[in-house]
């Protein structure tokens, strides 16, 4: 049993208009690990299945990488244990992965991801992405403290009342994000939120405690 509002605490979140053309959300955790300890773990793939999902491909910077039942991409750039860019299921929509060591056994690591305002529909379309990075960095966070399971899928998990109540604070916190950043109006803030709700947290309640 996890602590969700602890879980959702421990994520810092940014909506940001990026370019003339862009936008994008910025999310930052820190982990207890070195920072090679949290590389291998986004990058191995025997690791990235048992908390995110299996990936196959040329894995390799130039290569390609297809992750199961989910987005593909080219692999931009890896500069071990520093910095991993990808497009994520488009050329436009780009993915960037930093880890900053703090000392020898912490380690922040930043998200960033970044498409066109014309997908994204303004600073709304965080709905659209950010509660599932959330999932990921708790993912992350889950396996490196040694709390997952062998035996445990994570796209099951992924859609479990526990995960789906930590998804509904996620998007009650993007929500209020979106709104400090200004890149959205009223309209297109309710529509992203209905539909994230449907998509992250589709069996709770939105009267549900308040986990955020």
């Amino acid at each position: 049993m996890i602590d969700i509002a602890d879980q959702l605490k421990a994520i810092q979140r940014e909506v940001h208009a990026g370019t003339a053309d862009t936008v994008g959300v910025l999310l930052r955790r820190t982990y207890d690990a070195a920072a090679e300890d949290v590389w291998d773990a986004v990058t191995d793939p025997d690791r990235l299945r048992r908390w995110f999902l299996p990936v196959s491909g040329d894995l390799r910077e130039g290569g390609n990488f297809q992750l199961e039942g989910n987005a593909g991409g080219d692999i931009l750039a890896c500069a071990p244990p520093k910095l991993l860019r990808v497009t994520f299921g488009g050329e436009t929509s780009v993915v960037e992965l930093r880890l900053i060591p703090e000392g020898d056994d912490r380690t922040t690591v930043e998200l960033e991801h970044t498409v066109p305002k014309a997908m994204a529909g303004g600073g709304a379309g965080a709905l659209y992405v950010g509660p599932g990075w959330d999932g990921a960095l708790l993912g992350l966070a889950l396996f490196l403290a040694d709390e997952v399971a062998e035996d445990v899928d994570p796209t099951a998990a992924a859609a479990s009342p526990e995960t789906q109540r930590f998804n509904l604070g996620s998007i009650k916190l993007w929500t209020a994000a979106v709104e400090e950043s200004g890149t959205a109006t009223a309209e297109e803030l309710a529509a992203a939120v209905e539909a994230s709700m449907a998509q992250f947290a589709p069996d709770v309640e939105d009267q549900a405690e308040d986990q955020a």
